[in-house]
């Protein structure tokens, strides 16, 4: 993993805006074969207890997205419905500090418990995952399709309180 205090700014986590969502559908569309849209983002973006954050770096020439997560929380309890990582900046952490950023906030919120879905072959969003907490408490069978994986998902959950 590079080191970001070595050649690197480190990213900035801030919420994401509505005017955002094509730029990070766009991300989006480059991390996923089943992706989601700017209508899909925004339908996601209207629903009471979702959040975005968005991991930016500035310069000169403006903010670059590197990459997002989608949050929804209700009744003490908040599930990821997705997180994106641009393809050119993973391996740096980015995944990591948008996952530490969106539990921070839960925790601030008095959220008991995050869950998320993650393919069964993804093994560095496992260790992701793992190392922040998470334990497996299910499986789902066929939840994704079969050109992005295994298929199967495993449902994990990190306590936080």
């Amino acid at each position: 993993m590079k080191s970001w205090w070595t050649s690197e700014k480190p990213p900035v986590i801030e919420r994401a805006e509505k005017d955002d969502l094509p730029k990070l559908a766009k991300l989006h569309a480059e991390c996923f074969k089943q992706n989601w849209g700017t209508a899909e983002l925004a339908a996601i973006f209207e629903q009471k207890g979702v959040f975005f954050l968005s991991a930016r770096t500035s310069g000169v020439t403006g903010k670059a997205d590197l990459g997002f997560v989608v949050i929804r929380s209700i009744a003490g309890e908040a599930e990821v419905l997705t997180i994106a990582v641009s393809p050119k900046h993973q391996k740096r952490g980015i995944g990591r500090k948008l996952m530490e950023a969106a539990i921070f906030q839960l925790y601030s919120d008095r959220t008991e418990a995050l869950f998320l879905e993650v393919d069964d072959t993804n093994s560095s969003a496992l260790r992701l995952y793992k190392n922040l907490g998470f334990k497996q408490v299910g499986e789902r069978k066929a939840y994704y399709a079969a050109s992005e994986g295994s298929g199967t998902a495993l449902v994990m959950r990190c306590d936080l309180v």
